[in-house]
């Protein structure tokens, strides 16, 4: 047991089901004494009736509603998937969805998984190099570019996947030209003939007056630069090469 992690994190008093599966997820991260109850990865009230959430129309429901800004029940979806990894086919089943807010949400959460499992999205990765990766809906090509360094991919599949962040790198949103630079970054690591292609991207971030790309600029440099050192290989031009981390996303 996490005794100290337990002293700093106190369920709150009157707990929603959300807040609850919320610090459940937490608590398992931190500590897993115990496991998620059964009750809160059950169907909600405004869930599925059948008593059960199995199958692609049940994490559909709880991926249906609301608007660009809201997740619907994607926190509770994670927590299902999290229990049960066999249910990622059935979240990628709903990645190319009619309805792009439920394919936008099913991407995000792939993208959340692969994070901590690649191995289980790596079955599925192709949906990430296919029609979705020319989506006109800007977040979802974000999760695109997000998920792509994450992912284990052949010699042949990482010629589609450089092109799509290539293109992603000019996306009129900036958060997808970020992440696309950085994903790119990821790869120059270890494709010494991407670093011209980066570096020359990183410039156009600095000449860009927008601070936030010019940050995001920074810390790729000083990232990719200290990878190159490692190997042997930096490049004699001055440069910082960085990490991804200061672009709110």
């Amino acid at each position: 047991m996490n005794a100290r992690w337990h002293a700093r994190h106190s369920m709150p008093r009157n707990a929603t089901p959300e807040q609850r599966l919320a610090w459940h997820l937490d608590h398992q991260r931190h500590c897993g004494c115990r496991p998620i109850p059964s009750r809160l990865t059950a169907p909600t009230r405004s869930g599925p009736s059948s008593g059960s959430l199995r199958g692609q129309n049940a994490l559909r429901r709880l991926l249906s509603g609301g608007d660009r800004r809201s997740i619907a029940q994607s926190t509770h979806v994670l927590a299902l998937v999290r229990t049960a990894p066999e249910r990622v086919a059935e979240l990628a089943s709903l990645a190319e969805d009619p309805d792009w807010l439920v394919s936008m949400r099913a991407i995000d959460l792939l993208e959340k998984i692969a994070h901590e499992h690649a191995d289980w999205v790596n079955p599925h990765k192709k949906l990430f190099t296919r029609g979705l990766a020319d989506s006109d809906r800007w977040e979802i090509r974000l999760q695109i570019v997000r998920a792509l360094p994450l992912l284990d991919w052949t010699p042949l599949e990482r010629k589609r996947v450089i092109q799509i962040l290539r293109q992603n790198v000019e996306h009129p949103q900036k958060f997808v030209r970020a992440w696309a630079l950085d994903g790119l970054a990821t790869f120059a690591e270890h494709d010494r003939g991407l670093v011209p292609i980066v570096t020359c991207a990183l410039e156009d971030f600095e000449r860009s007056g927008s601070k936030a790309l010019q940050t995001r600029a920074r810390h790729i440099r000083t990232r990719l630069r200290a990878a190159l050192e490692m190997q042997g290989s930096a490049p004699n031009r001055k440069s910082r090469r960085g990490s991804p981390a200061s672009m709110n996303d």
